[in-house]
């Protein structure tokens, strides 16, 4: 009789095992379909160990946790490394996810995956630089350059403004550029550059120094030159640097990206001529040299971009994307940072050293 008890027993202990182990299957096949149901955004970047795009990533996975999505975030060794990216890209293409972020090292070493994600009906959001000229990115999120070269013109205005208001005598804002051939430094470039001639007045300043942006004003009292080096090499940099430094006129000078603004800081360690009470100086973007200079008071402010909304914004694109939702270009902003405010809570995650 105590056998067959504990036999019933036994039996009913395997069969309530079963029972909760299956129980727990579905509760734990159950609870990875719901994590799940947002789906997966993949986010290929030009680089992935700099600050910035750990920024972007900040922002990425800020974006992740809202709209419930999973957020996968590679980017190559350096932004030389093209062929690693393509792999990276065709990489993401295989996993199928809900949607695609890119931003392309080179626009058309990518052409061929585009397709494929398009064929395979995955939507593509571009982000910071995007992907230039192709018709398969369904939006960019990315930095308005031309109104942040507008932003650095009005700040730099309102530091100058006595010394270009109708001067007595010839004055000059020199604008360090580092090519002339792409197209986010061209904006910042002829952002600021408008910007300063329509607040000084456009019959008072006189745009001088390269051809493509040249408009010359006789008489103008005001003279914006234009510098940009013959090759994207620090030293070239430094020379233009130092040639508009040397001008005697000079009263304020703008660098439009880090590698122009480190190098204009770089030529003014053997002229000291930058400084609150010298030459105005005002950058773009940020890097060692250029907050390091802020922070002493040799450069009066600069202009970052946000990339931690850069992150934000592709990530909310991707996923109104891959929900069939009409979607369109956003500019994710861009701020002012002096060393009054660069360890403020919205800026500090936009600088990197």
């Amino acid at each position: 009789m105590k056998r067959r008890i504990l036999s019933v027993l036994l039996c009913a202990a395997m069969v309530s095992a079963l029972v909760m182990g299956c129980g727990s299957k579905k509760e734990e096949k159950a609870s990875d379909e719901d994590s799940a149901k947002g789906g997966t955004v993949e986010i290929v970047a030009k680089g992935f160990q700099h600050d910035f795009w750990k920024a972007v990533n900040k922002g990425a996975e800020e974006a992740g946790k809202e709209f419930g999505v999973e957020v996968n975030f590679v980017g190559p060794k350096d932004e030389s490394a093209v062929a690693e990216q393509v792999e990276q890209l065709n990489n993401a293409i295989n996993k199928k996810p809900s949607a695609i972020c890119l931003a392309a090292l080179d626009p058309d070493s990518v052409k061929s995956a585009l397709d494929t994600a398009q064929s395979s009906e995955i939507p593509v959001i571009g982000f910071d630089s995007g992907v230039p000229g192709s018709k398969v990115i369904a939006a960019n999120a990315s930095t308005d350059n031309y109104a942040a070269g507008e932003l650095a013109a009005e700040k730099m205005y309102e530091l100058i403004k006595d010394k270009v208001t109708d001067p007595a005598d010839t004055v000059r804002i020199g604008v360090v550029a580092q090519d002339a051939v792409s197209q986010s430094i061209g904006d910042r470039t002829a952002g600021f550059i408008d910007k300063m001639v329509k607040l000084i007045g456009e019959d008072k300043a006189s745009v001088e120094g390269h051809d493509k942006y040249n408009k010359k004003v006789d008489g103008a009292k005001v003279i914006v030159e234009v510098g940009i080096p013959a090759t994207v090499e620090d030293a070239a940099c430094v020379t233009v640097a130092n040639t508009l430094l040397n001008k005697n006129d000079l009263v304020a000078i703008y660098g439009s990206n880090e590698f122009s603004a480190k190098n204009l800081v770089t030529a003014n360690e053997s002229l000291n001529k930058l400084g609150a009470d010298k030459v105005i100086g005002v950058g773009f973007d940020a890097g060692k040299i250029q907050l390091d200079a802020i922070r002493s008071g040799v450069l009066a402010g600069s202009i970052t971009q946000n990339p931690v909304q850069i992150g934000y914004k592709a990530v909310e694109l991707a996923v109104k994307a891959s929900k069939g939702e009409k979607v369109s270009d956003v500019d994710t902003g861009c701020l002012w940072y002096t060393a009054d405010n660069m360890e403020d809570k919205e800026i500090a995650p936009c600088l990197y050293e």
